[in-house]
């Protein structure tokens, strides 16, 4: 394939909003050669042979850390996952000392996930390794968003004036904060909708609508991204009951019908069955969410890749 992105010159992913669009599609571009290396018959590359990759997830995490350790072994890399509950994190080491140990043991990649939102920023200021941000508590999760909108391309070639609803729980949500500056640098038209409490006005000023009404805002929707609620993040319930969110705002078959015909159907799992989907939609021809979990390997092989300091063109061209 022809590359016809820009030169990737960061040494870290830390979040979407510091990306232009011209480094969002070179991440596209490596994604999308690395996808074709996946389905050969040998599915890995000697690209990062010899790197070790060392995960740091201070939260619990299914998803994104399986993914990056399948992206560091398709690249050849070694990988180390610690896990932070029983690591001296738990008798008063700082998140900085444990990070330069990890330096001083010659690591080559920092992928992190932290509670406390510019974690990865700090890091990536203070060491000289890559780091990639794997969510840093409710500011962003730029993988995720990555792998998203490499979903919706896919589709539709482009997500250029398409209409997208998120709905769910926007205000506790990194999924959302990357993804509404994804998608719009992208050019798409992004509505927020649910519960006041749970999606304030204050978003708008990220360029896009709010809406508390859920037939109006799915009306028009080419694509709906439903988000779980966020106990964890919730200092306490945003509304009554699980039962009262679901009756409201849940996606259903007679709420489908209000979107437009055939829309994509996306979540970023965990999936609430029954709370913001219902299951037979999330395993509908409509739903792209195990498509997203395998895009979420290539993006995810293109980010370390791309800032370890490999030329997407090197991949395009293979």
């Amino acid at each position: 394939m022809a590359f016809s992105g820009m030169p990737w010159n960061r040494k870290d992913l830390i979040s979407i909003e510091s990306l232009n669009v011209e480094e969002i599609e070179t991440i596209f571009e490596t994604a999308e050669a690395f996808k074709k290396i996946l389905n050969r018959k040998t599915a890995k590359t000697p690209a990062l042979r010899g790197k070790t990759v060392v995960n740091l997830f201070f939260e619990p995490s299914t998803r994104t850390r399986v993914a990056f350790e399948m992206a560091a072994n398709r690249l050849s890399a070694d990988i180390l996952s610690l896990d932070m509950k029983t690591s001296s994190t738990t008798k008063g080491e700082t998140l900085r000392d444990t990070v330069d140990t990890i330096t001083a043991l010659q690591a080559d990649i920092i992928v992190i996930r932290h509670s406390a939102p510019g974690s990865a920023g700090y890091i990536a200021g203070v060491v000289d390794l890559p780091v990639l941000n794997a969510g840093d508590g409710a500011h962003e999760h730029p993988t995720q968003a990555l792998l998203d909108c490499f979903t919706l391309r896919e589709k539709w070639g482009s997500l250029k004036d398409r209409k997208i609803a998120i709905l769910g729980d926007i205000l506790y949500s990194r999924v959302a904060r990357s993804n509404i500056w994804a998608m719009t640098k992208l050019g798409a038209e992004v509505t927020l909708v649910g519960p006041s409490t749970l999606v304030p006005h204050e978003f708008e000023q990220m360029g896009v609508k709010v809406s508390h009404d859920l037939k109006s805002a799915l009306e028009d929707k080419e694509a709906v991204m439903l988000l779980r609620i966020q106990h964890e993040r919730q200092n306490a319930s945003a509304f009554p009951s699980l039962n009262e969110y679901t009756s409201m705002f849940g996606l259903n078959k007679t709420r489908l019908s209000w979107l437009k015909k055939d829309a994509i159907i996306m979540h970023p799992g965990p999936i609430n069955r029954g709370v913001e989907i219902d299951s037979e939609l999330a395993d509908s021809d409509q739903s792209v969410i195990l498509e997203q979990v395998t895009n979420g390997l290539a993006i995810r092989m293109a980010a370390l890749y791309l800032c370890s300091g490999g030329k997407a063109e090197a991949v395009a061209s293979d």
